[in-house]
């Protein structure tokens, strides 16, 4: 198991299962789906593909635990007409995003199927969780203090929820490899530049704790 990280506000160890939850960012078929948005244009990652099975175990042994499942969505608001609001930015990084892409109710803004369904869905228009969304209402509400995350890119999404949970003294696990991004060594490096903010640990660690927390 990887050592605890002292600036983390309290180690892994001591959680209350029953007061946590996997949160997984962004594993939707817009991305990952070959029919999705970033699958029509060529957007692909092995790494990213492979995620959903790396993360499923985690899920069924937090549930298992008293725990839950809540899966956090990028969505491009539709506007007059239904074509979607997309920031300056996002159009010049993405200029294939169009009409229909990551859309609330449509194919390609669910939950991949291998993952679904959460327990709670989060629709959120930046890259951090918390940004303008009800994920905090949602702790609150359910008392749930801690949060296992994955999902991706580790760079964007899976960064500023995490630097945002820091802010509000969440307990936080990253999963070292239950992230990605579509470039390793930026992977690598957002992984070593986070461990000043939360606890990193791989999938197979943070399951062999969680069998060992029964």
């Amino acid at each position: 198991m990887s050592q605890s990280n002292p600036l983390t506000n309290a180690p892994a160890e001591s959680w209350d299962l029953t007061r946590t939850a996997v949160l997984t960012i962004d594993l939707q078929n817009d991305f990952l789906h070959a029919d999705g948005a970033y699958g029509r244009a060529g957007q692909s990652s092995d790494a990213i593909a492979a995620l959903p099975e790396k993360v499923a175990p985690l899920i069924a042994a937090v549930r298992e635990r008293g725990g839950s499942y809540i899966s956090a969505q990028f969505t491009l608001v539709p506007g007059p007409g239904g074509e979607p609001l997309i920031a300056p930015h996002l159009k010049s990084l993405r200029p294939f995003l169009t009409k229909g892409d990551f859309c609330p109710g449509g194919f390609g803004h669910r939950l991949v199927e291998h993952l679904a369904p959460a327990d709670y869905t989060i629709e959120k228009i930046a890259y951090s969780a918390f940004y303008q969304t009800r994920l905090e209402y949602i702790m609150r509400a359910t008392g749930i203090d801690n949060l296992i995350v994955g999902g991706i890119v580790t760079n964007g999404g899976i960064a500023s929820t995490l630097r945002d949970a820091h802010l509000r003294n969440i307990h936080t696990i990253m999963l070292t490899d239950g992230c990605a991004a579509f470039n390793t060594d930026v992977h690598e490096a957002t992984v070593l530049s986070l461990a000043t903010v939360t606890k990193n640990m791989s999938c197979a660690e943070s399951l062999s704790w969680l069998t060992a927390h029964s």
